[in-house]
């Protein structure tokens, strides 16, 4: 059994742990507020964009944007990995990750090329330990979600896509429901699909344009693509968040169960130590006696 001063110390050293966990857990939760405020702002934007588009594509073809390009057979496929650069956010990553491995390995079988772009420290360092190929580099974009970086990373899939380097964009993240629930989740970014916009419903209506519907397309769907990476970051961000503000508050409350244990370890080692003192001097007592 541990000393009474080797328990001491291990207490102190889970108490100074349990600070560190619970101002983490206050910092998280109040940058998930924000987080989770501009999820929320950002999904009606989203959501319009995705319907002036859907009402744009329901009579377009390849011919309309490149971006309709959609062979039967894609030979090539790139997937937008949204991960953390910062650990400590329970399962977080490892769940995105394990997504990731089973699409890749499935993959294989349809796809004769199939790469990744990688945002974010974790995901980065998952790909070279798993040996999975990265055909764009990302590693100067922080995982924030900031426009500008959505748009550099819509810009190079976007730029990939139309030079037939690619036939399928997707992007894998973590969609944002609580705290206490994140889902990796795939979306196909390109190429459009105007059957994936039809699905929902959306009835056509007798507008006239200007400029001319292609012309229009073509300047909403650089927008739209954007929009969709956006989203897809303040879902990550509000995730990792909430997961980070869950792990901390876990690992603080183990903190709690960890210190009554060892202070419970602690009184008995010192119960211990009297007993045998006052044994000692009882049995001295009776020596001098005899």
């Amino acid at each position: 059994m541990a000393n009474v001063k080797e328990i001491r110390n291990r207490v102190k050293t889970v108490k100074n742990t349990q600070k560190i966990t619970r101002a983490m857990k206050l910092v998280a939760a109040a940058k998930l507020r924000r987080a989770q405020d501009a999820v929320v702002a950002s999904r009606p934007y989203t959501a319009k964009m995705r319907e002036v588009v859907g009402e744009l594509c329901l009579n377009a073809d390849e011919e309309v944007s490149p971006f309709f390009r959609n062979p039967e057979q894609p030979k090539s496929a790139l997937v937008i990995v949204l991960t953390s650069d910062r650990g400590l956010c329970g399962g977080y990553n490892s769940a995105l990750l394990r997504k990731l491995k089973t699409y890749v390995r499935e993959g294989a079988e349809s796809y004769d090329e199939l790469g990744t772009a990688v945002i974010g420290r974790k995901g980065r360092e998952f790909v070279r330990r798993e040996n999975i190929t990265v055909s764009v580099d990302l590693s100067e974009y922080p995982a924030l979600a900031d426009v500008e970086v959505a748009s550099a990373i819509a810009t190079t899939a976007m730029d990939s896509f139309a030079a037939g380097e690619i036939d399928r964009v997707m992007i894998l993240f973590n969609r944002f429901q609580s705290a206490l629930s994140q889902v990796p989740t795939f979306e196909r970014l390109l190429p459009l699909d105007p059957e994936a916009f039809t699905n929902e419903d959306i009835t056509p209506r007798d507008y006239k344009y200007e400029p001319n519907e292609q012309e229009l397309l073509g300047a909403l769907i650089p927008q739209y693509v954007t929009s969709q990476v956006y989203a897809a970051l303040l879902e990550s961000v509000a995730s990792e968040q909430g997961a980070r503000m869950t792990a901390m508050d876990n690992a603080t409350n183990n903190a709690n169960d960890l210190i009554d244990s060892l202070t419970l370890q602690m009184n008995r080692a010192r119960q211990a130590i009297i007993t045998t003192e006052l044994m000692e001097i009882t049995a001295g007592s009776e020596a001098l006696k005899g």
